[in-house]
């Protein structure tokens, strides 16, 4: 099976982009909505921000070392996690306005490398949140359309 390396969901949000920035443009909000997340740790509200994202997926749980990346009030809000110092993932949220509210696309990149650090990322991976690299993915993909959902019922 081929390695995914990036995926997107999108759902129209019946709100105006300033809205929707503010829940997903503060990664402290964000236990509210994702189905992994369950707590955060620093503001991450600016390019170069810094917080520390803490997930759960059944028994397991992890954290991540976030940078801030991308913060466009009402249309862009993006950050790249690490582990250890290795690179894992960029996610974000792109807004536009269209008829009916906001086009909301999360976004997800796989940043581990073809080498022994993106082998060691995977293994550490398997071993924090219980998911093998090939099945990351469609996991995330789960995920994203879950927070979106989430999203919008905050937003109704």
């Amino acid at each position: 099976m081929d390695r995914v390396l990036t995926l997107s969901e999108k759902l129209v949000i019946a709100a105006p982009a300033a809205d929707v920035y503010d829940l997903v443009g503060d990664p402290r909000r964000m236990a509210a909505f994702s189905p992994e997340c369950f707590s955060v740790w620093g503001r991450g509200q600016r390019v170069g921000d810094r917080f520390t994202g803490w997930n759960r997926r059944a028994a397991f749980v992890w954290f991540t070392n976030c940078r801030v990346v991308a913060a466009t009030p009402g249309r862009e809000y993006a950050f790249d996690v690490s582990t250890f110092g290795l690179p894992v993932a960029r996610w974000g949220y792109r807004l536009a306005a269209v008829p009916g509210g906001t086009e909301v696309t999360e976004f997800w990149e796989d940043q581990r490398r073809e080498d022994w650090r993106g082998r060691l990322v995977a293994t550490l991976g398997l071993l924090f949140s219980g998911t093998p690299a090939p099945d990351r993915a469609e996991r995330n993909r789960a995920g994203m359309r879950a927070t979106l959902r989430n999203l919008a019922h905050a937003l109704a």
